[in-house]
Protein backbone atom coordinates (compact mmCIF):
# COMPACT_ATOMS: atom_id res chain seq x y z
CA UNK A 1 0.00 0.00 0.00
CA UNK A 2 1.33 3.40 -0.94
CA UNK A 3 1.25 6.29 1.57
CA UNK A 4 -0.65 9.33 0.46
CA UNK A 5 0.16 12.90 1.35
CA UNK A 6 -2.64 15.31 2.21
CA UNK A 7 -4.11 17.18 -0.73
CA UNK A 8 -1.96 20.18 -1.68
CA UNK A 9 0.87 19.08 0.65
CA UNK A 10 3.60 18.85 -1.95
CA UNK A 11 2.67 21.83 -4.09
CA UNK A 12 5.38 24.43 -4.52
CA UNK A 13 8.35 22.36 -3.39
CA UNK A 14 11.35 24.54 -2.53
CA UNK A 15 9.27 27.72 -2.82
CA UNK A 16 6.99 26.59 0.02
CA UNK A 17 9.99 25.71 2.15
CA UNK A 18 11.52 29.15 1.56
CA UNK A 19 8.20 30.82 2.45
CA UNK A 20 8.00 28.74 5.61
CA UNK A 21 11.59 29.63 6.53
CA UNK A 22 10.85 33.34 5.94
CA UNK A 23 7.74 33.14 8.14
CA UNK A 24 9.74 31.38 10.86
CA UNK A 25 12.42 34.08 10.68
CA UNK A 26 9.78 36.83 10.93
CA UNK A 27 8.15 35.07 13.90
CA UNK A 28 11.54 34.80 15.61
CA UNK A 29 12.22 38.51 15.06
CA UNK A 30 8.76 39.42 16.37
CA UNK A 31 9.30 37.22 19.43
CA UNK A 32 12.63 38.89 20.15
CA UNK A 33 11.07 42.36 19.90
CA UNK A 34 8.15 41.44 22.15
CA UNK A 35 10.50 39.77 24.66
CA UNK A 36 12.54 42.96 24.91
CA UNK A 37 9.37 45.03 25.36
CA UNK A 38 8.03 42.67 28.04
CA UNK A 39 11.33 42.64 29.92
CA UNK A 40 11.19 46.45 30.15
CA UNK A 41 7.68 46.42 31.66
CA UNK A 42 6.87 46.48 35.36
CA UNK A 43 4.02 44.68 37.13
CA UNK A 44 2.75 45.53 40.61
CA UNK A 45 0.48 43.71 43.03
CA UNK A 46 -0.67 44.83 46.46
CA UNK A 47 -2.04 42.85 49.39
CA UNK A 48 -3.59 43.76 52.71
CA UNK A 49 -5.14 46.94 51.34
CA UNK A 50 -1.84 48.25 49.97
CA UNK A 51 0.09 47.34 53.12
CA UNK A 52 2.50 45.35 50.97
CA UNK A 53 3.19 46.26 47.34
CA UNK A 54 5.53 44.18 45.19
CA UNK A 55 6.79 45.34 41.80
CA UNK A 56 8.52 42.94 39.43
CA UNK A 57 9.96 43.31 35.95
CA UNK A 58 9.17 41.31 32.86
CA UNK A 59 12.48 39.54 33.51
CA UNK A 60 10.74 38.01 36.55
CA UNK A 61 12.93 39.94 39.00
CA UNK A 62 11.73 41.87 42.04
CA UNK A 63 12.26 45.57 41.42
CA UNK A 64 10.81 46.92 44.64
CA UNK A 65 8.94 45.86 47.74
CA UNK A 66 7.03 48.39 49.84
CA UNK A 67 5.97 47.40 53.35
CA UNK A 68 3.83 49.84 55.33
CA UNK A 69 5.21 50.41 58.83
CA UNK A 70 1.87 49.56 60.47
CA UNK A 71 2.01 45.97 59.19
CA UNK A 72 5.37 45.27 60.84
CA UNK A 73 4.67 43.41 64.07
CA UNK A 74 7.54 41.45 65.58
CA UNK A 75 4.96 39.14 67.19
CA UNK A 76 3.29 38.31 63.86
CA UNK A 77 6.05 37.73 61.32
CA UNK A 78 3.95 34.96 59.72
CA UNK A 79 1.26 37.41 58.55
CA UNK A 80 3.88 39.74 57.06
CA UNK A 81 5.52 36.80 55.30
CA UNK A 82 2.16 35.73 53.87
CA UNK A 83 1.42 39.26 52.60
CA UNK A 84 4.83 39.53 50.95
CA UNK A 85 4.55 36.10 49.36
CA UNK A 86 1.06 36.86 48.01
CA UNK A 87 2.12 40.24 46.59
CA UNK A 88 5.25 38.88 44.89
CA UNK A 89 3.46 35.83 43.49
CA UNK A 90 0.62 38.01 42.22
CA UNK A 91 2.98 40.39 40.44
CA UNK A 92 4.92 37.49 38.90
CA UNK A 93 1.63 35.94 37.76
CA UNK A 94 0.66 39.20 36.01
CA UNK A 95 4.02 39.27 34.21
CA UNK A 96 3.71 35.63 33.18
CA UNK A 97 0.16 36.08 31.86
CA UNK A 98 1.25 39.10 29.82
CA UNK A 99 4.13 37.13 28.32
CA UNK A 100 1.92 34.13 27.50
CA UNK A 101 -0.63 36.37 25.79
CA UNK A 102 1.99 38.27 23.79
CA UNK A 103 3.74 35.11 22.62
CA UNK A 104 0.40 33.47 21.83
CA UNK A 105 -0.56 36.44 19.67
CA UNK A 106 2.69 36.13 17.69
CA UNK A 107 2.50 32.39 17.21
CA UNK A 108 -1.28 32.27 16.74
CA UNK A 109 -1.46 29.89 19.68
CA UNK A 110 1.21 27.54 18.31
CA UNK A 111 3.08 25.99 21.24
CA UNK A 112 6.63 24.86 20.51
CA UNK A 113 8.21 23.00 23.44
CA UNK A 114 11.33 24.71 24.74
CA UNK A 115 10.55 27.97 22.95
CA UNK A 116 7.80 29.34 25.22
Amino acid sequence: MKARLPKGYNQGGIGNFQQLAAKAQKMQEDMQKVTEELEAKEYSMSTGGNLVVATVTGKMEIKSLHIAPEVVDKDDIEMLTDLITAAVNGALHLASEDKDKAMGDISSGLRIPGVF
